[in-house]
């Protein structure tokens, strides 16, 4: 394994096309990534929670709760930090690679440590590792883009990677279910992860960082370097404030999906029903990721894509508040994957746009990434007054509508990108 040894190339803007085949491998790490999580978090996690519920004084509903809570905390901390010391790294393997490396070896072990976990405990450390681990190695692979891709390349670049994270969820869900238990289910996860991101580290050299290059270290540097001023930086700042939001309806959207049909629709079969709606939203999802950031690229702009994936997405989540039939939820799920399959990729791209220093891409898009996962833990505390209290699911999807519009029309005070 080599690196590219010009010392200015991992801070340079990059200017020239990368191909089909560093794509390829790239979108495959990030697959291979989203399998190691998607298998415990779909099946394997719930299994293991319904076997270790008896006698342990809670519920298997309360023992999930706790371990995938533990998990997201660990998310919110690990993507950035482990952004913030790969732009550091001066290995003679690039800055990227070694953490791809570290993150999935560690991912696959910590995988194996769930497979034999007897409790809650151990479940709860395994998945912890899970995700700090693998964050390093998400964290490298996402800060690979701006270091390599040129900018008016990264909308059909990040469709790909949006790409690989939809077959990635379907395929650790598949290797979950398939593998005919729940400790072959996590050897089945941990191999893959393993072998996908092995096209990638091996075949592709990283840029590397002279030792001139990287700013003298302190403590106080290094954790201040997280806070990243709306102040100073305000395109970075509103970009962050529309993903949030757009992604926070989104998740209120997702989160009582099954008791929507249950409770609301009277679905026969709720479980098959969110089965088929999902299936409806990824199939759309997957015809408009990599389509929406080509057309992005083709006529160099990014914000209308944004605003008007975002308005789609507002309209269907708004679908499911006025027309609360069985059709009317299809047509919102179909609606619904167009909007986030255009939004996924543009707005990727849209964020690698708007980093402030090339020194800094894998912290601040580590920092860009939390508007992903925060929303994940807002949703509920949210949604759980609303339908309780404060007018049910038809106020709580005119809500997420409402914040979705808002995510879209704040994508406007971005001043940077054309």
């Amino acid at each position: 394994m080599t690196t590219l040894r010009e010392p200015a190339a991992a801070l340079a803007e990059p200017v020239e096309r990368v191909g089909r085949g560093w794509t390829s491998a790239l979108s495959l790490a990030n697959g291979a990534i989203w399998v190691g999580w998607y298998g415990p978090l779909q099946i394997l996690l719930a299994s293991q929670a319904k076997d270790f519920a008896p006698g342990s004084g809670m519920s298997k509903e309360t023992m999930l709760a706790w371990v995938t809570g533990v998990g997201a905390v660990v998310s919110l901390a690990a993507n950035p930090i482990f952004g913030a010391l790969s732009d550091r790294t001066t290995s003679r393997w690039g800055r990227r690679t070694p953490w791809i490396v570290a993150g999935t070896a560690g991912g696959a072990l910590s995988l194996l440590l769930l497979a034999g976990a007897g409790g809650m405990w151990t479940m709860m450390l395994g998945w912890g590792l899970v995700q700090l681990t693998l964050n390093a190695a998400f964290a490298a692979v996402t800060a690979a883009v701006p270091d390599r891709v040129p900018r008016l390349q990264r909308g059909s670049v990040g469709g790909w990677l949006g790409a690989a994270q939809i077959l990635g969820v379907v395929g650790g869900t598949g290797l979950a279910t398939a593998a005919g238990g729940v400790g072959a289910g996590y050897v089945a996860c941990a191999v893959f992860t393993t072998l996908g991101v092995l096209p990638y580290v091996l075949r592709h050299p990283d840029l590397r960082l002279a030792p001139e290059d990287r700013p003298p270290w302190s403590w106080r540097g290094f954790l201040a370097g997280f806070w990243l001023s709306p102040r100073r930086y305000p395109d970075l700042g509103w970009a962050w404030l529309t993903r949030f939001l757009i992604n926070l309806s989104n998740a209120l959207v997702l989160l009582y999906l099954l008791y929507y049909l249950r409770d609301r629709l009277h679905y026969s079969d709720p479980d098959q029903g969110v089965l088929i709606l999902t299936a409806v939203n990824g199939l759309t999802l997957m015809a408009t990721v990599v389509v929406g950031g080509v057309w992005s690229d083709r006529v160099g702009r990014r914000k209308p894509f944004v605003i008007w994936s975002g308005m789609l997405m507002a309209v269907a989540t708004a679908l499911l508040s006025v027309w609360q039939t069985w059709p009317g939820a299809l047509v919102a799920a179909a609606v619904l994957g167009i909007g986030f399959g255009v939004f996924t990729s543009v707005d990727f791209a849209l964020m690698t746009d708007v980093l402030p220093k090339a020194l800094d891409r894998g912290k601040d898009l580590g920092v860009i990434n939390v508007a992903n996962a925060l929303p994940q833990v807002a949703a509920p505390a949210l949604a759980a007054p609303i339908v309780t209290y404060l007018g049910g699911y038809r106020v709580l999807y005119l809500v997420a509508a409402v914040i979705g519009l808002a995510g879209a029309w704040l994508v406007g005070r971005i001043r940077g990108v054309d």
